[in-house]
Formats: C-alpha cells, sequence, structure tokens
C-alpha cells in the first residue's frame, strides 16, 4: 500500500471537519427559520462546536497511546458522523447545540491523532510531502463551505448538509479500519485527570468568550468572565504541568526550539490569516454587492493555490530551507493579506483572482512548513503529545483572528447613524490581520540556521555535512 494512501484517508477526515465547522454559516438563517429560532441565537451552534473542541483536544494524544491510534482515529469518525447525523434530525435549539457538541468531540480527537497516524505511518524524510497534503483540506473547507451550505440550503434543505457527512464517514470507517496500522505505546502513565479538568476550562473559557466577543448573544460582564475564568484556569494548568511527572500538554516541549517557534509563530500567524475566511466573503458581498455565489467562486481561487503548493512544498523547503521559507513567507503571504484591502469595486475580476490564487499558494506552503517543522526534532514517544499540544493553538489562534477582524469592523462604525458596513471599513481591519501574520516573522528569525534539516535534507543539498539545531 503507498505510504500516502494513509495520508489521504486522512485528508478526508480533515476536510470533512474543516469544512462542515464552516459550512453551516451561510445556512442560520435557513435553520433558524425552520427551528423557529432567532438566527443570532444560533452562533451558540458554531461556539458549541469550539467549545468541544477546546475541551477535548488536549486528551486525544492520550487516548491515542492508551487505545491506539487507528481505534481511537475509527471512533472519532463513528462520534463525528453520527453527531451529524443527529444534527440533521434536530427539532430544537437546545438539542441542536447539544448534536454540535457531540460533533465536536469527534472532531477533536479526529484531527491530532489522524495526524499522529500520519506522523507514525511515514518516514521524516518524506513528511512535508506528506503533510502537505493534510494541509489542502484544511484551506479548502472555508473556502467551499459558505457557498456549498448556501447552495444545499437554497436548493435542497439545510438537514442534508449534516447527512452528507454520512456516506463519508463509513467509507472512512471502512478505510481506516483497513490500512492504518493501530500504532499505540506499550507504557501509558495515568491520565492526567486534574491536567485535564484545567485545561478544559482554561480553553474552553477562552476560545468562548473570544468567539462571542462584540456579538449580541451574552453581556459584556459575562464574556469579560469568561476570559478570566479561563485565564486563571490556564494559569494553574501552567503550575500544574510544571510540576507533574507526565502532564496532559507536556509544555516541557516547547524547550525544543523548532517545536516552540511552530507552536508560537503558527499561533501569529493564524491569528492573521485565520481571520481571511471571515473577513473576505463579507468584504466582497457588504462592500462591493456581490452575490455569495460569486464571491465564493472568487474565494475559491486561494483553494487552487493550496492545491498547486502540495507538489512544490518539500522542493522548495529542502532547497531553501525551513528558517528562510517561514521568515520571507510569512511576510509575503501577509503581504497578500494586505493587498485584499486595495480592492475596489473597479478592480478587474482577473487581478481579484490572480492574487487571491497566488496568495493561497504562499499560506498553504507557509502552514506546510509550520506544521512539518513542528515535529522535526520530536522523540517517537513524545509524539502524541506534541500533536496535541500543536492541535490546542489552532481553534484558539483562529478563533482570536475573527475576533480581531469583526472588532475592527464595529470600531470603524462606531459613532455612525446607520449601522451599514462599508468597503472602507474592511481597510484596516486587513492591515491589522496582515500585520499579526507578518509578525510571526519575528519568531521564525530565532531559529537555527539548520533548523529542521532532519526534514529538508537541506544540509546534504549544500554539500555540507548535516546539522541539526544542537550541533548549530
Amino acid at each position: 500500500m503507498p505510504r500516502y494512501f494513509v495520508t489521504l484517508i486522512v485528508a478526508v477526515a480533515l476536510f470533512m471537519e474543516t469544512m462542515d465547522s464552516t459550512i453551516i454559516a451561510t445556512s442560520l438563517p435557513a435553520i433558524a427559520a425552520d427551528l423557529g429560532e432567532d438566527p443570532i441565537a444560533l452562533k451558540l451552534a458554531l461556539t458549541s462546536y469550539l467549545l468541544s473542541l477546546a475541551v477535548f483536544i488536549p486528551v486525544s494524544g492520550w487516548m491515542a497511546d492508551r487505545f491506539g491510534a487507528r481505534t481511537v482515529f475509527r471512533a472519532a469518525i463513528v462520534v463525528f458522523t453520527l453527531g451529524s447525523a443527529a444534527c440533521g434530525f434536530a427539532q430544537g435549539l437546545g438539542d441542536f447545540i447539544l448534536f454540535r457538541m457531540v460533533q465536536g468531540m469527534g472532531g477533536a480527537m479526529m484531527v491530532p491523532v489522524g495526524r499522529l497516524v500520519i506522523l507514525r505511518s511515514v518516514p521524516k524524510a518524506e513528511l512535508i510531502s506528506a503533510l502537505a497534503w493534510l494541509t489542502v483540506p484544511a484551506l479548502m473547507g472555508p473556502v467551499l463551505g459558505p457557498p456549498l451550505g448556501g447552495f444545499i440550503a437554497t436548493v435542497f434543505s439545510w438537514r442534508w448538509i449534516f447527512w452528507i457527512n454520512i456516506p463519508i464517514g463509513l467509507l472512512g470507517i471502512y478505510l481506516a479500519t483497513r490500512f492504518i496500522h493501530n500504532f499505540r505505546e506499550e507504557d501509558v502513565p495515568p491520565l492526567d485527570v486534574k491536567g485535564f479538568f484545567l485545561s478544559g476550562i482554561g480553553l474552553a473559557g477562552l476560545v468562548f468568550g473570544i468567539t462571542v466577543i462584540g456579538q449580541p448573544l451574552f453581556p459584556a460582564p459575562f464574556v469579560a468572565g469568561l476570559l478570566v475564568v479561563g485565564a486563571i484556569a490556564l494559569t494553574l494548568y501552567v503550575r500544574h504541568a510544571l510540576r507533574t511527572p507526565a502532564p496532559l500538554l507536556d509544555l516541557r516541549l516547547l524547550k525544543i526550539d523548532t517545536f516552540r517557534a511552530s507552536v508560537l509563530g503558527g499561533f501569529l500567524f493564524r491569528i492573521g490569516v485565520g481571520a481571511v475566511p471571515f473577513l473576505l466573503p463579507l468584504f466582497l458581498q457588504l462592500g462591493f454587492g456581490m452575490t455569495p455565489l460569486k464571491s465564493g467562486l472568487l474565494t475559491f481561487a486561494t483553494a487552487v493555490g493550496a492545491i498547486a503548493m502540495k507538489t512544490t512544498a518539500a522542493p522548495i523547503i529542502r532547497r531553501v530551507g525551513f528558517k528562510q521559507v517561514l521568515v520571507w513567507n510569512a511576510l509575503i503571504s501577509a503581504s497578500f493579506v494586505a493587498a485584499v484591502a486595495l480592492f475596489t469595486a473597479g478592480t478587474p475580476l482577473a487581478v481579484i483572482l490572480c492574487l487571491l490564487l497566488v496568495g493561497g499558494f504562499f499560506r498553504s506552503l507557509q502552514f506546510t512548513a509550520i506544521n512539518s517543522i513542528a515535529y522535526a526534532d520530536i522523540d517517537e514517544k513524545d509524539m502524541s503529545k506534541a500533536t496535541s499540544f500543536a492541535s490546542v493553538a489552532q481553534p484558539l489562534s483562529t478563533s482570536a483572528g475573527v475576533a480581531v477582524g469583526a472588532f475592527v469592523l464595529e470600531f470603524e462604525r462606531l459613532g455612525r447613524e446607520t449601522h451599514e458596513v462599508l468597503a472602507s471599513d474592511f481597510l484596516p481591519a486587513f492591515l491589522i490581520v496582515a500585520a499579526l501574520a507578518a509578525s510571526s516573522a519575528l519568531i521564525f528569525m530565532r531559529l537555527p540556521r539548520y533548523a529542521g534539516s532532519s526534514l529538508s535534507r537541506q544540509a546534504h543539498a549544500v554539500g555540507e555535512p548535516e546539522k541539526t539545531p544542537e550541533t548549530v
């Protein structure tokens, strides 16, 4: 069996999860009308999903070590598929939110454990190319989700948004059973129960609080309380983790240069880039009066750029090296985000398509480099801990990116007689999130010259003996 077939199985599961998390955004009005609820209240369906991710991602690595990667990955697909099917049968707001939380439990296990399967199935020398395949669905999901959700809700019924996951899930269960090896550790420490509760409360408070900032779902004091409780719980977790031999999220991994750069630099980069799927459709529709279908077709160009990247990422990184790619490509990617702010109603569609296409390529290259270098110097026994740790930062950074974009838009229309969002409001929003993405280069600049050489083989390519971050 080709090694990349395992990567393809995991990529399909990841695509299902990332697309589902965004596909309902454009269908909320239709869902609200059918359930007889306020569309604003349906936003809880989005935040409840992120809440489950925040709580259950930290424990995914321990479960994979304890019960086996294939067992947990397959069970995660089952839970996600059952939750998806149940969402399609929801009759009210309460059960709809509950079923979305069940989906989130499955998604929290599916993505990091799927990445762990790849890390333990593919040799390090081939890891860049393998993880490049995972970057494509991660970028395509947020792009395809909104227009596809609107199409299904308009032509069929919003319930089919969830039911289409059933055949995909069944196929994933079969393929995982047939082709994925059940990797597991022999000596697994007991579950860090205290760490599970502290990290769950802390991450849930921050993710949920950041997500609802600026929305009329909850009063401001309640949102502030969520953020404070989340921050306190995470502070207590840090103290606990540094004193515990086997913490759920091992902060000692941050002592490794490559892993620390991936987590911290990736966090900043995702804050900036994570706001784009939220800002761009609004910019095209509210600013230029485009239809959801037309804006969806334009934003699809970023996914095309991501697909074009998958065959070129590994050669580029091996030729240039991780550090140079991460530093300079962070600035290049940020510049393409900032360039979107210069679009006007008179900008030719060909220019918009070209910028989105090329920008999607560079962003996908950056994600591939960030995700790959995280595991360059991680020992085999720590892979499960590393995947859980790296996965925790993603929903938090993406939520923060959306919150930053929404906050800037709200600030721009303060004092305006009408609450209408103008095209000019998006200029500072895109510039600010682009600056945040660019700031990640400061983190990557601290990497040693040959960081990640075990993956990129850069040292061999230039005719020098292989050097590792420890020997440079």
